[in-house]
C-alpha cells in the first residue's frame, strides 16, 4: 500500500471552484472530483500552521494546553510509528518553520525529508544587500521578515527556482523513483499560498492583477475597515488567486503522473491544507488575531481511496486535521492509539459513520470555539487580562527562539496528564498577545448564516452550548486554567 498527501499552506476553501469559486482559474483542483471524495465539513483545530501540524503528527488537539511549538519528547507522532511498523515515510517540505526553534522537531520523524529554502521570511540569503522593497503601502507587511524575503527573492528570480515548484519537482521526482515499490507515504507539503502573495507573472495577467506600485501583496494581520479600502483588498485577492492558480499548474503535474502509471488503483492520495485566510471578510486581514471564522477555519479536503468509487462523492459528515492521523494507520492496517482525539476517515466514508457529535478549534489565548453541525460557539476570555494562560512543555520555544525568561522563572514541573501522555511535564505562565477578550462571545447559526454576518443573541442557545463546550473541554481533559480565563469556573 502506499499514500500521497499533497498539503499546501493556507488554501482557503471559498477560493476553489470545488466549493463554488466559478471565477477562479483552477482545473486541476476541480479535477480532484474525478477521483476523490469532497468534503463538505472539514474543519482545522489548533491554529496556525505548526499548531496544526501538532495535531497532524499526534490526533490530538494542541491549542489549549500549548502555543506555537515543536513536537514534545512525551508526543507520539504517526510517522515515526509508521517507520517502526515499516512504513516508509519521507517528507518534501519548502515550509521553513520546520527548521526553527518552534519547529525544529516534526521533520525529524520521517524516515528521511528533504527541504526547500526561501519561503517568505526564512533566514536564508544574507540579507545584508537585500533588494530595495519599493512597494508602500501601508498594509503591508514590515519588518525583519520583509526584508529578509526580498533578499530571498534573489535566487527566486524565476518560476522554475521558486520553492514551492522545487517541492514539487521532488514529490514527482519521488513518485518516479518508488511508483514500483511498496509500503510508502509521501508528504508533499507546499508553503504556497500563504502570503506573501509572491507570483510569476503569468498568472497574475491571467488573474487580473494591478499593475501599480503599491499594491497590496502581503496583509499584515489586523483589524480593517474593509469599505474604505476596498481597492487594496480587491487587489490582495486578485494575488493570492494568482498564487492558487499556480499552485492549481504544479498540482496537476502530480495528478498527471498518478494518470501517467496507474496509481488510482494503489495509491491513497490526500489534498488538505492546515487553514485558510481573511482578506478583508469580516473586516479582517489574517488568520491569528480575529475570531475564527469560516474562512479561516472550514477547510477544503479531498481523499481518494483505491478500490473505492469515490468520483463526484460529497459527504456532509464532519471531520477534522486531528483525523489524519488515525486515518492513516487505519489505511496502512495499523493500531490506532486509545488517547487519539480524532477518528478513521475511513470509517466515516465506507460506514457512514458519525467522527465527531461535536469540535473543538482556536487558537492559543485566544476564543475557545466549538461547532455541533448547526452552531458555532466561540467562547472569549472573560478575564480583560486573558489570565491565567500557560503553556504546558518541555521544550520552552517559540516560533523564532526561546520562552522569555520572566516566564522560565515562573515554570514548575506538575504531574502528567492525557496531553502529555501521563508524563510530567512543564506548567509555564505566559502572556499572548492574541487576547480574545476584546472579541467578545460570538454565537452564529451556520445552517441560517453560513457567512457568519448575524450573531446570535440567545441565552438559553448560549447556555446550551457552553454545556457542549464544557463536556469537550473535559473529554480531552483540558487545563483548569483555560476554565478560569473562559469564565466557565
Amino acid at each position: 500500500m502506499r499514500a500521497i498527501m499533497l498539503m499546501f499552506d493556507t488554501l482557503s476553501r471559498n477560493y476553489l471552484p470545488n466549493y463554488g469559486n466559478l471565477n477562479i482559474k483552477a482545473p486541476n483542483f476541480k479535477r480532484l472530483e474525478n477521483y476523490c471524495i469532497a468534503f463538505e465539513r472539514f474543519y482545522g483545530g489548533s491554529m496556525p500552521c505548526m499548531p496544526a501540524r501538532r495535531e497532524l503528527h499526534t490526533g490530538k488537539y494542541n491549542f489549549l494546553h500549548r502555543s506555537w511549538g515543536p513536537l514534545e519528547p512525551f508526543d507520539l507522532s504517526v510517522f515515526e510509528l509508521m517507520n517502526q511498523k515499516g512504513i516508509y515515510t519521507h517528507l518534501i517540505t519548502d515550509h521553513s518553520h520546520y527548521w526553527e526553534d518552534g519547529g525544529a522537531t516534526y521533520h525529524n520523524r520521517y524516515s528521511s525529508w528533504e527541504g526547500f529554502r526561501g519561503q517568505e521570511g526564512d533566514r536564508w540569503v544574507p540579507r545584508m544587500q537585500a533588494l530595495q522593497n519599493e512597494n508602500h503601502n501601508p498594509l503591508n507587511k514590515k519588518g525583519i521578515s520583509v526584508t529578509q524575503h526580498f533578499a530571498n527573492r534573489t535566487k527566486q528570480l524565476k518560476e522554475e527556482e521558486m520553492s514551492t515548484v522545487r517541492t514539487i519537482d521532488a514529490g514527482v521526482a519521488f513518485l518516479d523513483h518508488h511508483k514500483n515499490k511498496d509500503d510508502w507515504f509521501v508528504q508533499i507539503e507546499c508553503f504556497d499560498p500563504h502570503e506573501p502573495f509572491y507570483v510569476p507573472d503569468k498568472y497574475r495577467t491571467a488573474q487580473g492583477c494591478t499593475d501599480k506600485k503599491d499594491f497590496l501583496y502581503w496583509p499584515a494581520y489586523q483589524e480593517i475597515d474593509s469599505k474604505e479600502i476596498s481597492e487594496d483588498i480587491k487587489d490582495a485577492r486578485n494575488e493570492y488567486t494568482a498564487l492558487i492558480a499556480m499552485c492549481d499548474f504544479h498540482l496537476g503535474r502530480v495528478l498527471d503522473f498518478m494518470d501517467e502509471n496507474d496509481m488510482w488503483e494503489d495509491t491513497m492520495l490526500i489534498v488538505n491544507t492546515d487553514h485558510g485566510f481573511l482578506i478583508g471578510e469580516h473586516d479582517w486581514m489574517g488568520k491569528n488575531a480575529s475570531p475564527m471564522y469560516e474562512e479561516i477555519v472550514h477547510l477544503p479536503f479531498f481523499i481518494h481511496l483505491p478500490e473505492y468509487e469515490g468520483a463526484r462523492i460529497r459527504t456532509d459528515n464532519i471531520a477534522q486535521t486531528i483525523d489524519i492521523a488515525p486515518t492513516l494507520l487505519d489505511y496502512f492496517g495499523l493500531d490506532i492509539p486509545e488517547n487519539m482525539e480524532g477518528h478513521s476517515i475511513l470509517r466515516l466514508i465506507k460506514e457512514n459513520a458519525i467522527n465527531h457529535e461535536t469540535i473543538l478549534f482556536g487558537v492559543h489565548g485566544g476564543q475557545a470555539c466549538i461547532y455541533d453541525g448547526q452552531y458555532v460557539y466561540m467562547r472569549a476570555s472573560a478575564n480583560e487580562d486573558n489570565e491565567p494562560l500557560v503553556n504546558y512543555t518541555l521544550i520552552p520555544t517559540m516560533t523564532r527562539g526561546f520562552m522569555p525568561a520572566d516566564s522560565l522563572k515562573e515554570m514548575k514541573l506538575v504531574a502528567g496528564m492525557k496531553f502529555s501522555n501521563g508524563i510530567p511535564v512543564l506548567r509555564i505562565p505566559m502572556n499572548n498577545y492574541y487576547n480574545s477578550y476584546k472579541l467578545v462571545n460570538l454565537l452564529f447559526d451556520l445552517e441560517q448564516d453560513p457567512l457568519q454576518e448575524n450573531p446570535i443573541t440567545d441565552e438559553r442557545l448560549e447556555k446550551r452550548m457552553i454545556e457542549k463546550l464544557i463536556a469537550k473541554l473535559e473529554e480531552i481533559e483540558a487545563p483548569e486554567e483555560e476554565y478560569i480565563r473562559l469564565g466557565l469556573r
